[in-house]
């Protein structure tokens, strides 16, 4: 064997990684997996059919591909579309961490110039749980967010200030949210109150990610899972929103083991 022929097909072999690695990235927790799960069902049956000769039903599964194209094309054509614009520019990853980073540090302007004012703020960061349910309920903005916005509206001075502020990805869905209140538990002490007390009653039911700011002592704290942390500093907050909101650097490794990734997928 020659050394182009040995290196054709490791070649080939690292071009399909690298385009499966930029598929799953792109469509990993979309409505696109349930396409490439399809996909994965159908090489198998294909497969099977192959091997044991079956060739009515291996006739029938390529009449089947021609249709399913087409029908891919269509119903995935705004995924593909804006998947095949990515490929042109600095990279999904860069983007989206670069948007990120700008976000939290406008958020954590906002909320800790919140605290140092005394301004009470209940401010829940949507995470996989939708929370239409109460922001419907609530005074709907549909805003992009920016640290004045956020300032603006729990002054006391306005209508929106009382209730809870909704935040979905980079845009403020609601103000003045009314939010259930947690119930009874070891995590309520006598000296919560009311924005307390629906900042962690969010977090049992969700799992959002809460902030609230005291008005009495100015201190910051963050809910999460019916588990309220309380007098969180600058740097901490912005760790623990960003470890729950950004993707670790091996969510893609893990993602590639079949196994593991179908038991996420049936939890």
């Amino acid at each position: 064997m020659t050394f182009f022929q040995f290196i054709v097909p490791a070649l080939e072999i690292l071009i399909i990684a690298i385009v499966i690695y930029y598929l799953l990235g792109f469509f990993w927790n979309t409505r696109g997996m349930d396409l490439i799960f399809g996909v994965l069902v159908f090489g198998v049956i294909y497969g099977a059919a192959s091997i044991f000769q079956l060739p009515v039903l291996q006739k029938l599964m390529w009449y089947f591909v021609n249709v399913a194209v087409i029908a891919v094309l269509i119903i995935f054509q705004p995924e593909l579309r804006l998947a095949l614009s990515r490929l042109s520019v600095k990279g999904k990853k860069y983007q989206e961490i670069t948007e990120f980073d700008r976000f939290l540090d406008g958020i954590s302007h906002a909320i800790f110039r919140l605290a140092e004012r005394r301004i009470g703020a209940l401010v829940i960061l949507e995470n996989q749980d939708s929370l239409d349910e109460f922001a419907n309920k609530s005074v709907k903005l549909e805003a992009e967010f920016t640290p004045e916005l956020l300032e603006s509206i729990f002054s006391t001075t306005t209508p929106l200030h009382d209730g809870g502020v909704i935040i979905r990805g980079t845009s403020i869905l609601s103000a003045a949210t009314i939010l259930p209140l947690a119930d009874e538990s070891a995590q309520i002490t006598k000296s919560m109150g009311t924005r307390h007390r629906a900042g962690l009653g969010i977090s049992q039911i969700t799992d959002a990610l809460v902030i609230v700011v005291s008005e009495e002592t100015g201190r910051v704290s963050i809910a999460r899972d019916g588990i309220m942390t309380r007098g969180v500093k600058t740097d901490r907050f912005k760790g623990i929103i960003r470890s729950v909101f950004t993707i670790p650097k091996t969510t893609m490794e893990t993602g590639l083991d079949v196994l593991g990734w179908l038991k996420r997928w049936n939890h």
